[in-house]
């Protein structure tokens, strides 16, 4: 036996050595998470078994316990029961053992229900020793980040097959043991020497030892402060959230996580492989089910809640097609979100990314066609390019889908011919139907035109079920409260203000000319004695003495400029008040304001014109929402609101909805209640909606004349002329 023979085993030995190493050192990285967690958990599990009325017990058992006397006792809640044990609960009169025996079986199932479902909340405002020590664990496995987590899956591979070779090797290890060793043992010794240099080989080719050695490093490597942690954990929460998801193993709800799929598609899904070499940002287990039902199904609509992470899907996509050799992509988004797109793809892949926008944008799609990567263009732009040969590109990412539901529309037709010259299509959009499920069927048509055929009003009249089976070979839907568990909080208030005899002149001179417009931000127009704009203030200002930063919508720019000239005029605190932003802003001004609003130390205002901040501009730096009004579309307001209440947010989060009694907002809220419960029905999970959505559905013209119609009736104005929407 050689020299040759005994270096290829010691190079395996040393290889499998640092392969155990690093498992180790995440091992033990997974451990101390898991120990920080602990304590924080159990305390969480005892306030909310604190909080369960001890008559619960009763559900449980479907009505069986006697509880009265239990109660009288003291013990009121089922934490109470389970502390209070057998010896205890014997003593209270009239319980007996097989009483007691029932109670404190129920009170355990609760307690491991409780157990399995409560979340762990961090609260960034109030670090205590606990949480902290939770954060600092967590740091060094983010700070490690996906390619130490994917070092490590290499060493567990190396390892499992190493070790067995190497064990067969250990003859050929030694000069004289060859000699003493039987036929077939050394045979095998020999196979196993040749299988352990080509694993070593492979894996120094791929720079695995490097990789692995890295991965302890970083394993190893402690956060400077607690400080330094906690600002981190702070920019960074959604990737903390997602590891303790994980750890805990605390996971979504598993049909819920994979959109309540029928088995068979889910299956498949399933199956798909997901290549992370040019990712660089880790998946959480719904958000990976996302990009393989892309993969799988070619041609989908993501419609997951806004605050999900669709980018980061799209990316996931994105980065597989790149690692299987696809060279060319194309994204379409609104203009407001280009830069978002660049950055995302920046950051979260390896991929080269060009803007296809401005008055270069023939040059640079022609440098696209010709060096490849991921073209990022608006949907306008994307008209004035060759539409692709089949094949030549690997994805058509849409964003905001539901832009181009209008057939008629040439920004449609344009992105229905990139959808049929490409073998896979993503559309994204967390509103697929703002009023229509039938307007949906278009969307779907540009993908499947056998799937949007089978939607004919018939699913709509059977219901969302049925709805929701029928579009499941393209469709796929997951709600925030399924899926987040970590998410903050949301509070949402209806602030009704009378309106003053100022704000009534106003509104009665706006109802009597028929302007369905004037009359929705009458209630602005004389600033000095507005109801509403001295709510507005009022939270801005509490807001700011705790150091919170509000973002503030309105549909209107003149009532934007209201609301900036009061609150500069009005602030003592320091607060800085950012935009308006509008939709003449031009897009990569739009997140630059953004990113100055989040940048700045302490409280800070956002004005924002609701339509063109509630596409694609993240707000997690926001805890309060001010909505200046309603709107005319429930998921305008949803959008809005999604912008800060989503993946990444740390604090809770309380939306304020600005509105006046007795008039177009009373009518408008009504009306509109309507309209949230039919797009709960179809572009949510529902097991009751029965009704089709045409028989609800009112058009903005149809709203705007009823209820102009109706409050001129209200104040006497019959003469009154007809409705106005501008």
């Amino acid at each position: 036996m050689g020299r040759g023979e005994r270096d290829a085993v010691a190079r395996g030995a040393r290889l499998c050595e640092a392969a155990q190493a690093a498992m180790g050192d995440h091992g033990r990285a997974v451990e101390a998470v898991r120990a920080a967690l602990r304590p924080i958990h159990d305390a969480a599990v005892q306030r909310e078994l604190d909080a369960i009325p001890v008559a619960r017990l009763q559900d449980v058992t479907e009505g069986r316990l006697r509880l009265g006397s239990v109660e009288k006792s003291g013990l009121r809640t089922v934490g109470g029961v389970l502390a209070a044990g057998p010896y205890r609960l014997r003593q209270i009169p009239g319980v007996g053992q097989r009483t007691v025996d029932q109670m404190l079986a129920a009170a355990r199932r609760l307690s491991e229900a409780v157990h399995e479902t409560v979340a762990v909340h961090i609260d960034v405002d109030r670090p205590e020793p606990g949480t902290t020590a939770l954060v600092m664990a967590l740091h060094v496995l983010v700070e490690a980040g996906p390619d130490a987590r994917r070092a490590v899956d290499r060493a567990v591979g190396l390892s499992e097959r190493l070790g067995p070779l190497l064990a067969d090797a250990r003859p050929a290890a030694r000069r004289f043991r060859m000699l003493l060793v039987g036929q077939d043992k050394k045979a095998r010794a020999l196979a196993a020497v040749t299988e352990i240099r080509s694993l070593v080989d492979e894996a120094e080719q791929a720079g695995l030892p490097e990789l692995i050695a890295q991965a302890s490093v970083d394993l190893l490597r402690e956060p400077s402060s607690d400080i330094a942690a906690w600002v981190d954990f702070e920019l960074r929460s959604a990737e903390y959230y997602s590891l303790l998801a994980e750890i805990s193993g605390r996971l979504p709800d598993t049909a819920a996580a994979e959109g309540f799929l029928p088995d068979e598609i889910a299956e498949r899904v399933r199956a798909q492989h997901l290549d992370d070499a040019h990712r660089r940002v880790s998946l959480r287990g719904y958000q990976a089910f996302g990009a393989r039902f892309a993969l799988a199904q070619r041609k989908v609509i993501l419609g997951d809640e806004m605050g999900l992470g669709k980018t980061i899907q799209a990316i996931a996509v994105l980065a597989h097609l790149a690692a299987e050799g696809q060279s060319h992509f194309m994204v379409v988004c609104p203009a407001s979100v280009l830069v978002n797109w660049t950055r995302e793809i920046e950051a979260r892949s390896a991929l080269r990314v060009m803007v296809l926008h401005g008055p270069d944008r023939q040059d640079a799609f022609a440098d696209w066609k010709g060096r490849g990567g991921v073209g990022v263009t608006t949907f306008d732009a994307l008209r004035g390019f060759p539409a692709p040969g089949g094949g030549d590109v690997g994805l058509l990412v849409v964003d905001e889908a539901h832009f181009v539901k209008n057939p008629q529309a040439k920004r449609s037709q344009a992105v229905a011919v990139w959808a049929e010259r490409c073998g896979r299509t993503l559309f994204m959009t967390g509103t697929p139907m703002e009023n229509r499920v039938m307007e949906f069927r278009e969307l779907v048509r540009m993908l499947d035109d056998g799937v949007a055929e089978s939607l004919g009003e018939g699913d709509a009249l059977a219901g969302s079920v049925a709805f929701r089976k029928s579009v499941a070979p393209v469709y796929l839907r997951r709600n925030q409260e399924d899926v987040l568990t970590e998410l903050p909080s949301l509070q949402q208030t209806d602030e009704w203000e009378e309106l003053s005899a100022s704000d009534e002149e106003a509104y009665r001179e706006a109802v009597r000319a028929g302007n369905f417009m004037a009359m929705r931000r009458a209630a602005y127009m004389r600033p000095e004695k507005s109801a509403k704009l001295e709510r507005l203030r009022e939270i801005v200002q509490e807001a700011g003495e705790n150091g919170q930063k509000t973002v503030v919508f309105s549909y209107f720019k003149d009532v934007l400029g209201v609301v900036e000239e009061a609150l500069v005029a009005g602030t003592t605190d320091g607060t800085a008040v950012f935009g308006p932003l509008t939709g003449s802003v031009p897009a990569g001004r739009r997140q630059r304001i953004v990113d100055d609003f989040a940048g700045v130390p302490g409280p800070a205002v956002l004005l924002a014109q609701i339509q063109a901040a509630g596409v694609g501009l993240n707000m997690q730096a926001a805890s309060v929402v001010v909505i200046c009004e309603p709107q005319v579309k429930p998921t305008i307001e949803h959008q809005a609101v999604a912008r800060a209440h989503r993946m990444g947010q740390v604090r809770p989060v309380r939306v304020h909805r600005l509105l006046a009694t007795g008039g177009v907002d009373e009518r408008m809220v009504r009306i509109l209640e309507a309209k949230t419960r039919l797009f709960d029905a179809y572009a949510r999970r529902s097991a009751v909606a029965e009704a089709t959505p045409d028989a609800i559905d009112v058009s903005d013209t149809e709203l705007a004349r009823r209820i102009v119609e109706e409050e001129q009736a209200r104040l006497g104005m019959t003469d009154g002329k007809p409705a106005a929407t501008e």
